[in-house]
């Protein structure tokens, strides 16, 4: 036997308790969503200046060769 098809007209009435537990789960989920965006975007700004400050290091590195070790005399 086939389910009933839901209805979005015939919802059925939350309790109080309910409704008061859905606001809080909704109002929690819009918190978290955007913790979550704002933390993405901090970890991609950290991420750009990290390559920033690593690629500025690799050209000082490059340009300036190391001067070449001498032996100890044993």
């Amino acid at each position: 036997m086939m389910a009933p098809a839901r209805d979005p007209t015939f919802k059925p009435k939350l309790s109080q308790t309910e409704s008061k537990a859905e606001a809080a789960s909704r109002i929690a989920k819009s918190l978290i969503k955007q913790e979550a965006a704002l933390r993405e975007a901090k970890t991609a700004r950290l991420r750009e200046a990290r390559l920033a400050k690593e690629a500025a290091e690799h050209a000082v590195d490059t340009s300036a060769p190391k001067p070449p070790r001498t032996r100890r005399k044993p």
